[in-house]
């Protein structure tokens, strides 16, 4: 059978599309269709496969893309058509399905994990969380109310291009790409669905979710905020996304990777752990790892699932984790953190300079 050719995305999509909408099970499936990913198809066009490339790695968002029954003859061919490219390949964001299937000709470290819940389930959160529900109250007192928002055109609305710029331009590292690509809502949306908080006449935050379809669910991808935004607007969206998913008989929703996420670094190579404690010890002023895990363990998921980093070589290398750092950073791994350390020394100058202007 001859193996099918790379496509960039905007040809196919909706061959792809169609296929996600079938068949995806890994919560990051319908994260393909966004902006930038090539696609590998199967011969047999039963097989989807989104990634990207880094020198000589082949970077697929999660795992093809297939009936269950179909996963390992599709990988087999998407690594025949990888080697073809002179490539090695790493899934990024996999599942626990792939780790299942991996030989000793894959290795697999642990990146994270993604918090589950069941939407029916959330009304009993709510109401056995204070702080939460302090949070909820804040915000509707404040004057914040949650409209679903249909998202054909979304994208271009000057509302929602503002308060992604503000969002973007408050975090310290430069805008990520690939499977966390921020300007969403300009792919193939008409299956996402949106929610936007508005306050007092003007947009302050939204939540995008994306289908599982084969999980009957959703990922909840983006929930974009305002610095200006009133406390509480964030959680009232994701009470609101949970009442909409609940009531359309949905039973699973997650909110995606949690990077570094609290006892998944057990298992892996020495060398990945000490990486790992670092950047948890040393990276939150650039990534709030302990912050965003907080946020999402207050909310008392059902269960977290990790998220793997698999890559068709005998043991995982610094090479396949610098090629996923440069798939997500669309620049070398090594300049990306230094833009980072330059924004964040630039905010400690300006936090002095206020500070000493006071105190004089």
């Amino acid at each position: 059978m001859e193996l099918a050719s790379e496509v960039i995305s905007d040809s196919n999509a909706m061959q792809a599309r169609t296929l996600v909408m079938a068949h995806g099970h890994n919560a990051t499936a319908y994260q393909i269709l966004n902006p930038g990913i090539r696609y590998w198809f199967s011969g047999a066009g039963d097989a989807v496969a989104g990634y990207t490339r880094r020198r000589g790695w082949i970077l697929a968002a999660g795992e093809p893309v297939c009936a269950a029954g179909r996963l390992q003859a599709a990988i087999e061919e998407f690594e025949q058509f990888a080697a073809k490219q002179k490539c090695k390949v790493c899934y990024v964001c996999a599942s626990d399905a792939l780790r299942r299937l991996g030989s000793n000709q894959h290795a697999a470290v642990t990146m994270g994990a993604q918090p589950v819940w069941n939407p029916a389930l959330w009304p009993a959160i709510v109401g056995s969380r204070r702080s939460l529900r302090a949070q909820l109250h804040r915000s509707r007192n404040k004057g914040v109310r949650i409209e679903q928002r249909d998202t054909e055109g979304a994208g271009s609305e000057p509302e929602i291009r503002r308060v992604l710029q503000e969002w973007l331009a408050s975090r310290h590292l430069p805008p990520m790409h690939f499977m966390v690509e921020p300007d969403v809502l300009s792919g193939v949306a008409g299956d996402r669905l949106l929610f936007t908080a508005m306050c007092a006449g003007r947009l302050v935050a939204f939540l995008v979710a994306s289908p599982v379809a084969a999980r009957n669910g959703y990922l909840i991808e983006e929930l974009a905020r305002s610095p200006h935004a009133p406390n509480g607007a964030s959680e009232l969206l994701i009470d609101s996304a949970m009442a909409h998913l609940a009531a359309e008989g949905c039973t699973f929703v997650t909110m995606g990777l949690v990077a570094l996420a609290s006892g998944t670094a057990g298992g892996n190579p020495l060398w990945v752990r000490g990486l790992m404690n670092m950047a948890r010890a040393h990276a939150n002023r650039f990534y709030n790892f302990r912050g965003l895990e907080h946020f999402r363990a207050k909310m008392q998921p059902e269960s977290w699932e990790p998220v793997y980093l698999i890559s068709n070589e005998k043991r995982f290398s610094p090479q396949a984790l610098y090629a996923v750092g440069g798939a997500f950073s669309q620049i070398s791994p090594m300049r990306a953190i230094a833009i980072a350390l330059l924004k964040g020394a630039r905010e400690e100058v300006r936090w002095l300079a206020r500070k000493l202007g006071v105190s004089r």
